[in-house]
């Protein structure tokens, strides 16, 4: 009966219901939405192993390492795997088909991240042949790849054309896993830099070390970096999280930015709900005063008042999370080269219900606190 009341109550101005719902509901999907960007922003950090870490040059990332560093690294206490690579940064067709792209060790490199699953007979053929290269599945349906598909790539670290044929299509092992990723030989890049730019030959941009157990990373850290220690070529060794942050603390302006204005959104849409509810009151104060008469106590209405403000509030954001995952779906595919995992997290979802909440317990504040303390004759004597 009181849940019935409730919903007449609320759609008595039905206009004025109307929009307040529309408002929360766009409320609640900018701030989803917003959290979600947030989200993709730390998806790399948040999939980083605790097991991984990486090994880069002290001075810069645009620096190289020797490829003669492989084995002492593999001679620390502590370490079970080491492999290397580098950021080949070519564009395929045009510049706008941006996408990370790498020259690796493949066997080693694919044992440290078990979470790039392939099919045995494609990591086979990947293995085997020099020009071969592997894609992550949102990748090969981005540009209509198949198995066997010849990929020429532009190079911009490394100028020329390098051909190379897909011979393996990767998934995620979950859904944190980035897919649209591109590797090939190392040895190939290495064996063309040796006969036209022979310098820049028989370096790496970064090893990536397997650890025995992740609580010896400091340990194996330090000693990594010891060894190379007053070298002409010194070594940061960090973990693969620190080693992400790294990027994501670049842009650490913009996510604080991003952030606050998911929180004014809820702030605004909170005065909304709150200018809704008292005028709504107003409008009702002789119906309250005649709830009084009849014996009715401020807490029974107090109950009413908050009951409508959070059942509108409950139905605006329901919408808006409804939405949201349409909404991230279409802006995943539009960014996708920038952010390979957009997802809705249950951390969001969260969030949002949170949000709707305290919309509208906040915006019942006023409203409740008027209908108590009015006597019943002051309410009796108001006329709209």
């Amino acid at each position: 009966m009181r849940l019935k009341l409730l919903f007449r109550n609320v759609f008595r101005h039905k206009l004025r219901a109307f929009l307040t719902i529309i408002g929360i509901c766009v409320a609640i999907l900018a701030f989803g939405m917003l959290r979600t960007v947030v989200d993709a922003w730390y998806a790399g950090v948040n999939a980083s192993s605790s097991s991984r870490l990486v090994t880069r040059n002290a001075t810069s990332l645009i620096f190289t390492l020797p490829i003669s560093y492989q084995e002492k690294i593999r001679g620390v206490n502590g370490v079970r795997e080491v492999s290397y690579g580098n950021w080949f940064g070519g564009i395929y067709i045009e510049e706008k088909n941006f996408f990370a792209n790498f020259a690796v060790e493949p066997r080693s490199y694919f044992d440290l991240y078990p979470e790039f699953v392939l099919p045995e007979a494609q990591a086979a053929a990947f293995f085997r042949d020099r020009k071969a290269c592997v894609a992550g599945r949102k990748l090969a349906a981005r540009f209509g790849w198949s198995v066997g598909d010849t990929i020429t790539l532009k190079g911009t670290i490394f100028p020329g054309h390098w051909d190379f044929v897909l011979r393996g299509i990767y998934h995620g092992k979950n859904a944190t896993t980035d897919e649209n990723q591109f590797f090939f030989h190392w040895r190939y890049l290495n064996e063309n830099l040796k006969k036209t730019y022979p310098r820049r030959a028989d370096q790496v941009g970064f090893y990536m070390i397997g650890l025995k157990h992740p609580d010896m990373a400091a340990d194996v850290s330090e000693a990594v970096d010891a060894l190379f220690k007053n070298s002409y070529a010194e070594t940061l060794t960090e973990t693969e999280r620190a080693f992400q942050m790294s990027f994501v603390s670049m842009s650490e302006a913009i996510l604080t930015v991003i952030q606050l204005v998911s929180y004014v959104i809820i702030v605004i849409i909170m005065a909304v709900v709150a200018n809704t509810m008292a005028m709504s009151v107003r409008e009702r104060m002789g119906e309250f005063a005649v709830f009084k008469t009849l014996g009715f106590g401020g807490g029974y209405l107090s109950t009413l008042i908050l009951g409508e403000s959070m059942l509108l509030s409950g139905i605006g954001g329901l919408g808006g999370i409804v939405l949201t995952f349409p909404a991230a779906n279409a802006f995943g595919k539009a960014v996708g080269q920038y952010f390979p995992i957009v997802r809705v997290s249950a951390n969001t979802l969260v969030m949002d219900v949170v949000a709707a909440m305290v919309v509208g317990a906040v915006a019942a504040i006023i409203p409740m606190w008027r209908v108590i303390r009015i006597r019943i004759a002051d309410g009796l004597g108001r006329i709209g």
